[in-house]
């Protein structure tokens, strides 16, 4: 009963962009996503379905961007908002947000919050969102935020690498 009312979250996000409503259909038959989409619309303040993420790993941590896919001012403020509120949350080692758009302990997280002092987070103003740039000289954090962010990937079906 409780995923179902998930999905028809999910399916009424979708409802208000056409394009959303298509990729809504196109993932009809992935309620573990249609889940993680519904609960990461109410964790970030913005229609997941119309919005692109991106979880890549560098060198020295990784970078997680997320912007509107067409322009939309009030989406791109709150866009900002929130990958600020990651940052803050972030450093003081409180991964519980992601662990709640995933319904799960999210892989990376135990160590990135033990480790939390030696990881820097930034915070970068895009066109139509923000990025949050991870890093860190310590090579345990990094395999952490690698991992973290691999999750991230393939469970909000994300890019890898940015391409403009």
């Amino acid at each position: 009963m409780r995923a179902n009312r998930t999905v028809l979250l999910a399916m009424m996000l979708a409802a208000c962009d056409p394009r959303a409503a298509r990729r809504s259909a196109a993932e009809a038959g992935d309620s573990g996503f249609a889940g993680v989409q519904a609960r990461g619309a109410v964790a970030m303040g913005v229609n997941q379905y119309t919005s692109r993420h991106v979880f890549e790993p560098l060198p020295d941590g990784g970078r997680i961007e997320l912007q509107r896919e067409t322009t939309d001012s009030a989406g791109t403020a709150q866009i900002r908002r929130h990958m600020q509120l990651i940052a803050e949350r972030f450093a003081a080692g409180d991964y519980a947000l992601p662990g709640f758009v995933h319904a799960q302990a999210v892989p990376g997280t135990e160590i990135m919050a033990a480790r939390r002092a030696s990881i820097g987070y930034a915070v970068e103003s895009l066109p139509r969102g923000a990025a949050l740039r991870l890093r860190t000289a310590d090579s345990a954090a990094v395999t952490a935020i690698h991992e973290f962010l691999a999750f991230q990937r393939q469970d909000h079906h994300a890019g890898a690498h940015r391409d403009s």
